[in-house]
């Protein structure tokens, strides 16, 4: 489904000059507070598309840059089992076990950005199992201050079968090499609101080359599971209206919540590694927020279309253009041919990503909010970490053609529970599969 609408040409030509300018000296320190008046501060310190998110309005609140500890069976996990870890020619990994899968990164390595994607696939953040009751999507148009809508999900999270590092079995699940599935995701049972009630979607991510991901969307209304085609995963989980705030792309799903977010997108980039190709555009000195507050605060100032204000910091990060590798066997090219991902070198997670559309031009922009604590929430009583942990807090998701906004809190902004579960056997590898989404817990 496609509309007449185009990238404004302010976006365009931001873009451009991101690209095609030098890694700038920082032109911020700890202590300014940049608003859409000094915005230009940060024009190439952000990416092209968090840039349009500064610009109207995203107040950011400069920081000195911290540092960010792995966790300690992780740190022992990369000593132990990388030594063994090679790619493939083709890009795919053999030998992994658990941990980083390349700790030194040579940027003249041909190899350079396949290695540094493997990374972020197996970051420290959560190795084992992660689970999110009532994670939160709050929508918003650029034109009303009111919510389009406000989902909340039972279960969001995931259960890893292989880079395990503290809860058995670890380091690999041998279910893995029964049935090849590396990782189990899950968003459901949908609990607001009350029309798409026990609604969700599981994804099973496939460790072998060539071997497409499976993902099912289950309706509450019509207790039908339906099998998702793999080009439909970078699409919304749900379209907005198209007369009042249509995306300029998209397949429309089955679903009719206002959403800009996709599975492709979950904590930056969620699709299939080997899917894509990779080209290493530079390691660059840019803001990022990756040791915030938790809950996220909506943005007042932007009419509550992205969180602010919120700790930025100067940070080493990855630029990766990732380019989707043509599939004729599944009918055609993905939703979204091209993305650009801005990756920590030390957290390893992505802190922005700006999506292209067909036509080349950029189309959405994604900003995600991190925090390091041993509890996600101030008043956690049960999941509580033995040592400090990073976690995504938010991800910003904004359609920049047309300004309509989704926000995934995690927690909740409300602070109403304790957040993530992160690594403490919450799920199991039963949990998150279409068993379960039809059964609704």
């Amino acid at each position: 489904m496609k509309a007449s609408r185009s990238p404004s040409v302010v976006t365009l030509v931001v873009a451009t000059i991101f690209l095609l300018a030098p890694a700038a000296s920082p032109q911020v320190k700890p202590g300014d507070l940049i608003t859409p008046s000094n915005s230009a501060q940060v024009v190439n310190l952000v990416s092209p598309g968090n840039y349009q998110l500064v610009r109207q309005g995203m107040i950011m609140k400069i920081v000195p840059t911290s540092q960010l500890e792995w966790p300690p069976p992780y740190k022992a996990a990369t000593e132990q089992y990388s030594p063994q870890v090679v790619l493939t020619p083709g890009g795919n990994l053999l030998n992994y076990k658990a941990g980083l899968p390349f700790p030194l990164v040579d940027a003249n390595d041909p190899q350079a950005a396949i290695k540094i994607m493997w990374n972020f696939e197996f970051r420290p953040l959560n190795t084992d199992d992660l689970d999110e009751p009532g994670i939160e999507a709050v929508s918003l148009r650029s034109n009303q201050s009111e919510p389009v809508e406000v989902m909340s999900f039972g279960h969001f999270g995931f259960y890893k079968s292989i880079g395990r590092t503290e809860v058995e079995p670890t380091p690999i699940d041998k279910d893995i090499y029964h049935n090849g599935i590396a990782y189990r995701f899950g968003a459901f049972p949908i609990l607001e609101p009350a029309e798409m009630r026990g609604a969700g979607i599981v994804r099973e991510g496939s460790v072998l080359p060539g071997v497409e991901d499976n993902a099912w969307e289950y309706s509450g209304q019509s207790r039908r599971l339906r099998r998702l085609p793999a080009t439909e995963l970078s699409d919304s989980f749900g379209v907005p209206a198209m007369s009042s705030a249509g995306s300029e792309y998209g397949a429309g799903g089955a679903t009719t919540y206002a959403s800009t977010l996709d599975p492709d997108s979950a904590f930056g980039f969620g699709a299939k590694p080997t899917d894509y190709d990779y080209r290493l555009m530079g390691e660059r000195s840019m803001l990022a927020s990756v040791n915030g507050t938790s809950p996220a605060t909506a943005c007042a100032q932007d009419g509550g279309r992205t969180v602010c204000p919120e700790n930025w910091q100067m940070r080493s990060l990855y630029v990766i253009e990732a380019t989707a590798k043509h599939r004729p066997s599944l009918g055609g090219s993905t939703i979204v041919p091209r993305r650009v991902l801005y990756i920590d070198s030390e957290g390893w997670f992505i802190t922005a990503a700006d999506l292209y559309g067909p036509d080349g031009q950029l189309w959405k922009t994604i900003a995600n909010f991190h925090a390091y604590s041993d509890r996600a929430t101030p008043n956690a009583r049960v999941a509580v970490w033995p040592y400090k942990r990073m976690f995504e807090t938010a991800q910003v998701d904004e359609d920049l053609t047309t300004g309509f906004s989704t926000i995934l809190y995690s927690p909740p902004h409300d602070g109403g529970n304790e957040g993530w579960y992160i690594n403490t056997g919450a799920v199991d590898r039963t949990f998150f599969t279409p068993m379960r989404l039809e059964q609704g817990y």
